[in-house]
């Protein structure tokens, strides 16, 4: 790594031991969430249906309801390919526990088949799921796909959306601010097929769940392709102290961000360029924030591809200023989706997929 900030290297490039350093043991005992039992330093994405291609990764809140089969600091991974390797055809969503025990949390049927990154849970444990499937999967074939909504023991309840809010669900951030029984929460969803996004304003309680929505944001680049299937707006991170919407585009390794996100609006509000960055961006797809505000993002390598970053996770400060990156496999195209879960006093987990390996890699640091 360059010059970033990160404290977690040497968990990383050491898969034997999963380090912790002082401060997070400090922070931990502030805590009344213990961070024992850990996961492993990674874990095998593949279910038992041979699904590959790891997309979406989302931690379950702290405060979503005991006595489901989902649990406070779950990691959900989300299948884009299935086993024959054909992109959008993927129907899986796996379960990681909190001692790295894997499982089958959700099989969806083929209709609803390529599980994207637009993947988050609710603090009631709702999960929502977005696909984009292809029928053979090439870029000729992909179709607009839906939001699936699962209760917390991966159960299908219905959908959202349609095809004018609804084109190519490809990346997703949740701003919740429910009590894990009842609440109400901002759902931002990118759609890389229109190169817009849109923002479900849910509300929700034992017994109902509820959606409007709106286009918050239009223009952004976006195309079929033959090698990364689709490009255009993929990955979210959302600010709640400063209400931005940060999103990562792969069709022009950029990274924009859009004020006043979960405010009302009428007509869909301008994104602002903070970062346009062709030497460290190689199609960018998820992004999160760490708890010091810098930005972490995934390159997929979709795009204007360096063969001497391959597979790169690459951080920058909250202003747009590059910090560092690192390189998670030898291999391009590893990079996809990341999730980042603050636990106390700068400390946090970020997990992470290797898509060539079909693993997700869990680290935990602090943030400095």
């Amino acid at each position: 790594m360059n010059t970033s900030k990160y404290v977690y290297l040497k968990i990383v490039k050491s898969a034997a031991v999963a380090l912790i350093s002082l401060s997070a043991l400090i922070a931990s005992a502030q805590s009344t969430h213990s961070i024992f039992p850990m996961q492993p330093p990674s874990v095998s994405t593949i279910p038992a249906n041979g699904d590959i291609n790891p997309y979406g990764v989302a931690f379950a809140p702290k405060n979503v309801p005991a006595g489901g089969i989902l649990q406070p600091g779950d990691i959900l991974v989300s299948n884009f390919n299935n086993s024959q390797n054909l992109q959008g055809t993927g129907t899986t969503i796996l379960r990681v526990d909190k001692a790295g025990n894997t499982s089958t949390f959700y099989a969806s049927p083929s209709s609803r088949g390529g599980l994207s990154a637009a993947l988050g849970v609710l603090s009631d444990g709702i999960v929502l799921i977005g696909n984009l499937p292809t029928i053979d999967g090439t870029p000729a074939t992909v179709q607009p796909g839906n939001l699936s909504v699962l209760n917390s023991a991966g159960q299908f309840l219905g959908t959202f959306g349609t095809v004018s809010t609804l084109n190519g669900p490809w990346g997703m951030a949740v701003h919740d601010t429910g009590n894990g029984v009842t609440g109400t929460a901002n759902v931002f969803v990118s759609n890389v097929l229109s190169g817009t996004i849109s923002r479900f304003d849910v509300s929700y309680n034992p017994q109902n769940i509820s959606a409007g929505v709106i286009t918050l944001a239009t223009g952004f680049s976006h195309r079929v392709d033959i090698a990364a299937l689709v490009l255009g707006p993929a990955g979210l991170a959302y600010d709640a102290v400063h209400d931005i919407l940060y999103v990562s585009s792969s069709a022009d390794n950029a990274i924009y961000q859009i004020p006043t996100a979960a405010a009302p609006h009428t007509t869909p509000v301008t994104p602002a360029l903070l970062v346009s960055d062709p030497v460290h961006l190689h199609g960018p797809l998820d992004i999160s924030i760490l708890p010091n505000g810098h930005l972490v993002v995934a390159n997929s390598d979709g795009s204007n591809v360096d063969p001497n970053q391959p597979s790169e996770l690459v951080e920058y400060t909250a202003a747009g200023q590059f910090l560092g990156q690192m390189s998670i496999d030898p291999n391009n195209g590893g990079a996809f989706g990341l999730a980042v879960n603050n636990m106390s006093w700068g400390t946090f987990k970020m997990a992470y997929v290797d898509d060539n390996a079909n693993k997700l890699n869990i680290v935990t640091a602090v943030a400095q």
